[in-house]
C-alpha cells in the first residue's frame, strides 16, 4: 500500500508547476523536498500513520485542483485593494522583493557597501 501511496505523492508532484518567479520560496519546491524527505526509500517506505498520509494527499489534491476557488466562486478578481492576481504575483516575485529591501536600506548603508571592498575578514588580519 506504500507503493500506491508514494506512486500518487509523485504524481502530484509531476503536476505541481513550479514558479521560477519565486526562487526557493514555491509551494512546489517544498512539495517535493517533503516528499523526498517522507519517502527515503521510495516503494519500501513504511507509513506510520496511513490515515494521516492519505489526508495530506486529499488536501493537496484539492490545492492543487482549486477545489474550494471552484466551489465558492469570487464575483470579483480583485482584493479589497483592488490589485488584481497578475499584480500581486508580480509584487511577490523574489526578484521585485529584493528591489524593496535594496530600497529600505539607508543612504548610509548603501554607501557603505558601495565603497567598503574589503571584506570583514580581512579587517581580522
Amino acid at each position: 500500500m506504500a507503493a500506491s501511496r508514494y506512486r500518487r505523492f509523485l504524481r502530484l508532484c509531476e503536476e505541481w508547476p513550479v514558479e521560477e518567479t519565486k526562487r526557493q520560496r514555491d509551494l512546489g519546491v517544498v512539495l517535493r523536498q517533503r516528499v523526498a524527505q517522507a519517502f527515503r526509500e521510495g516503494e519500501n517506505t513504511q507509513i506510520a500513520d496511513p490515515e494521516a498520509c492519505d489526508q495530506m494527499y486529499e488536501s493537496l489534491v484539492r490545492i492543487h485542483t482549486n477545489y474550494y476557488k471552484n466551489k465558492y466562486p469570487r464575483l470579483k478578481d480583485t482584493s479589497f485593494t483592488g490589485v488584481t492576481v497578475e499584480d500581486c504575483k508580480m509584487i511577490l516575485a523574489t526578484d521585485v522583493l529584493k528591489q524593496m529591501e535594496d530600497m529600505k536600506k539607508g543612504t548610509w548603508r548603501k554607501l557603505r557597501e558601495k565603497f567598503y571592498a574589503k571584506k570583514p575578514e580581512e579587517d581580522l588580519k
